[in-house]
């Protein structure tokens, strides 16, 4: 992955209501950011079929396909950032869209300014993480992680996506091999700027990882629930050396 910044970033806004999203869309731009704009989600997926996203900013009510389920689809299939806009303000409706693979949420109605803070923030941790890190490379049964490209491979070298969440979550578990973390310690290691995590999302991470890392989600060997406790990672991990 190239570095991320936020004069070369491209922001893709999902809206269906015209009044918001086109002018969010122009203030992005007054801010330094390249923004593509969409209706529903089948525009937005056409977009994302042939433009490189570096996040989205998505409203979770869309006629169609509801925001949730293009950010799931997002999650499981580039881990591409995404910022949920919703107006419902309880925590279940927050705690669903991180559950899911949402890396973010702002509450409407809300200030531009506010939503464009995050937006730079979140890109300036991406940067960061895909060049501030030498050295972050692992190799764990099939697997070999690569937390300064934020790459997970298979055993035949092919690559599985990872929302941001579930990259952060997979490395505090790989770095952190044969500890059991707490639910709580999990969520303090896992936090990303502002954004709160909760104790269910921390489950569903947990449950997202393991249908992408076990062979039997199931019965896993490689993350394993410590009943009353929390998890442990249980693999063997060996650090490899800085790619060249």
């Amino acid at each position: 992955m190239n570095p991320v910044s936020a004069s070369s970033s491209r922001i893709l806004v999902v809206d269906d209501h015209a009044d918001i999203r086109d002018p969010l869309a122009a203030f992005l731009r007054r801010h330094d950011l390249e923004v593509l704009t969409a209706a529903d989600a089948a525009a937005a997926r056409a977009l994302l079929r042939r433009h490189r996203i570096d996040l989205v900013v998505l409203d979770i009510m869309l006629p169609g396909e509801d925001g949730l389920s293009l950010c799931r689809h997002l999650a499981e299939t580039s881990g591409t950032p995404v910022i949920l806009l919703t107006a419902m303000a309880g925590q279940d409706e927050r705690v669903a869209g991180l559950e899911i693979g949402a890396d973010d949420y702002v509450t409407k109605p809300f200030d531009p300014r506010e939503l464009v803070a995050r937006i730079k923030g979140m890109l300036r941790r991406l940067s960061r993480a895909a060049t501030g890190w030498p050295g972050r490379r692992y190799a764990f049964g099939d697997w070999t992680l690569d937390m300064d490209k934020r790459e997970l491979r298979d055993a035949g070298g092919a690559p599985v996506a990872l929302s941001s969440s579930e990259l952060r979550l997979l490395g505090v578990l790989v770095e952190r091999a044969g500890k059991v973390l707490s639910r709580d310690e999990l969520l303090d290691l896992t936090r990303d700027g502002e954004v709160q995590n909760f104790d269910r999302s921390i489950d569903s991470q947990v449950s997202r990882l393991r249908k992408k890392l076990e062979s039997d989600p199931r019965r896993p060997r490689l993350l394993k629930t410590s009943w009353g406790d929390g998890y442990v990672f249980t693999a063997d991990v060996k650090p490899l050396p800085a790619a060249g």
